[in-house]
Formats: C-alpha cells, sequence, structure tokens
C-alpha cells in the first residue's frame, strides 16, 4: 500500500464529502421521520452498501479507477458515509472466494465484539469517570 501524499489527500478529500452527507443524510431522515428509530444510520448503511455494490461493480468491467480514484471514491467518501459498506463488501469478498465460515466468523465476530466493546468502553468511562 503507497502511502503518497496524493492517495492521503484523496481519503481526506473524500472523507470530507462522504463525513457531510452522513450528517446530512442523517439529519433529514431524523427530520422527516422522527427519533423513534435510528433511521439516519440505517439509511446510510444501506444507500452506503448499495453506492459501494454499483461501484465496484462498475469498476471492474466499464471503468479503470486510478488509485487515487478509488482513495476518493471507496476510501474517503463511502467510508466516511458509512464503514457499513466496506464491512459488507468484505463479508461478500470472503463469501465470493469461497471462505463462507470465515464469512460468517467475520460478520458474527464484527457484529458481537462492535457491540460487546461499545458497552465495555461504556463501563471503562463510567469507572474512569466515577
Amino acid at each position: 500500500m503507497s502511502l503518497s501524499p496524493t492517495l492521503i489527500l484523496a481519503v481526506a478529500a473524500g472523507g470530507a464529502v462522504g463525513a457531510v452527507a452522513r450528517y446530512l443524510t442523517g439529519a433529514a431522515m431524523t427530520q422527516l421521520l422522527g427519533q423513534s428509530w435510528p433511521y439516519g444510520t440505517f439509511t446510510v448503511n444501506i444507500a452506503g452498501s448499495l453506492l459501494m455494490g454499483m461501484l465496484i461493480e462498475a469498476t471492474a468491467p466499464v471503468w479503470s479507477l486510478s488509485a487515487e480514484m478509488r482513495a476518493l471514491l471507496i476510501t474517503g467518501v463511502l467510508g466516511a458515509f458509512t464503514t457499513f459498506s466496506t464491512f459488507s463488501l468484505d463479508a461478500v469478498t470472503l463469501w465470493q472466494r469461497g471462505q463462507q465460515e470465515l464469512a460468517g466468523l467475520y460478520v458474527a465476530g464484527s457484529v458481537v465484539l462492535g457491540i460487546g466493546s461499545l458497552l465495555a468502553g461504556m463501563r471503562l468511562m463510567r469507572g474512569i469517570l466515577g
């Protein structure tokens, strides 16, 4: 993996766009549908996964993206919009490689350990803050 300044700037620029898009989408969904359910997070996760799938499929046979454009769009924009899209891509990639058990372990482990880590972090801070 190259750490060229151009690639880093591409990720940063895309990340700015994706983060703002995530914020605006979340705010719009909350305003439109209320706060009774995490509509904003749900929307960005599903939309991000859809966009990731479209982008991955389009870049294989149709477009030939430079490393900078991949960094900007996939890592930057979609990565900041939702990491769930990258999680989805990783799980499907494992599955398509014939590694179904590893894909299942990745999905289950990510969900269980992610939620467990959040709870552990909350408990840790409660202990620190008293």
